[in-house]
């Protein structure tokens, strides 16, 4: 079975993709699992910009198949914050709980029908012959009041939902994988590496 390393140290990130590819004819490996250490730095200007960035170093450095995705929220009254720096918004080493209180500090005050917020994912597929695709992928909902819920991780128990009465943090993981940007993406890679495998194309 052919390897496809996600680039990424993050586990709850790792267990989504696994979920989502999971019936498609692959090995699904993280990045210390295929040997590589490095870091990766994210310079680019956009989600698009950085998920080729970490995915084409990363086939680079192991010359096999690589996804990997940059994902953020924007806040539509912090004018599209934190956006591309939603994982180091609260500083270098801060954990969840520390990005999830700076976002509720800069809105106190503000009602909820002024918290309007996307979470946004692009998801890169790099092959070491140079071929590339990016996929997007986006869910919109609202910066609840208070963090609430503990199936997520990052930003999840802020992002409120609601059609569903709870933070993606509530959902559980398959209703979540169904709607969130990152299932988005993911299943439009899906579909792309399912149509590659149909035609031999890898």
């Amino acid at each position: 079975m052919k390897r496809l390393i996600a680039a990424t140290r993050n586990r709850g990130k790792l267990n989504e993709i696994r979920e989502i590819l999971k019936d498609l004819p692959f090995d699904i490996i993280s990045m210390e699992e295929a040997g590589i250490s490095e870091d990766i730095e994210e310079r680019g200007s956009t989600f698009e910009e950085n998920a080729l960035i970490k995915a084409i170093e990363v086939s680079r450095l192991t010359g096999e198949m690589v996804i990997a995705d940059d994902s953020g929220l924007m806040v539509d009254y912090l004018e599209g914050a934190p956006g591309i720096y939603s994982s180091r918004f609260a500083g270098e080493g801060a954990d969840d709980a520390q990005k999830n209180a700076k976002i509720l500090a800069m809105l106190e005050g503000v009602p909820f029908e002024k918290r309007s917020a996307v979470f946004v994912c692009v998801a890169a597929l790099v092959f070491p012959d140079g071929r590339s695709y990016t996929f997007r992928g986006e869910c919109k909902g609202y910066i609840a009041l208070k963090p609430e819920g503990k199936n997520g991780f990052g930003y999840d128990p802020l992002f409120y939902m609601e059609e569903y009465g709870m933070t993606t943090a509530q959902l559980d993981p398959e209703t979540k994988n169904a709607i969130s940007h990152r299932g988005k993406a993911l299943r439009k890679m899906a579909e792309k590496l399912r149509a590659m495998v149909r035609e031999g194309a890898i």
